[in-house]
């Protein structure tokens, strides 16, 4: 099967700031209970994913073009770039930024610490 890029615009996503616009890549369904997401992922300038947790899943991002602020479950801030790897463990908190004027894209999964 293959599917078209469809995207989905969010606005103040998880109380950030701005438009992210989401394109699944594989619906909750189709992740068949491992997981919740599998997406793309896209900030605008100057827009954000707010501070948030994660319970009962973990989520790894991996910056696919752009930069941006990365805060970590400590609260400590790193800047991010392509090819970089974000980790979030079970039960912590993170958020990411794009204080640039370009888009921040970045690839999101997110996976069920058991299968549901």
């Amino acid at each position: 099967m293959v599917k078209k890029e469809q995207g989905v615009l969010k606005e103040n996503l998880r109380g950030g700031k701005g438009t992210v616009e989401i394109f699944h890549i594989l619906t909750p369904e189709e992740l068949m209970g491992h997981g919740k997401m599998y997406a793309k992922v896209v900030l605008k300038p100057h827009s954000s994913i707010g501070w948030h947790q994660h319970v009962g899943d973990t989520e790894p991002y991996y910056i696919l073009d752009g930069e941006g602020i990365f805060t970590d479950n400590d609260g400590s801030k790193t800047r991010v770039s392509s090819g970089d790897i974000c980790t979030i463990a079970v039960g912590e908190f993170h958020s990411i930024e794009n204080d640039t004027d370009k888009d921040l894209s970045i690839l999101a999964l997110v996976v069920n610490d058991e299968f549901k």
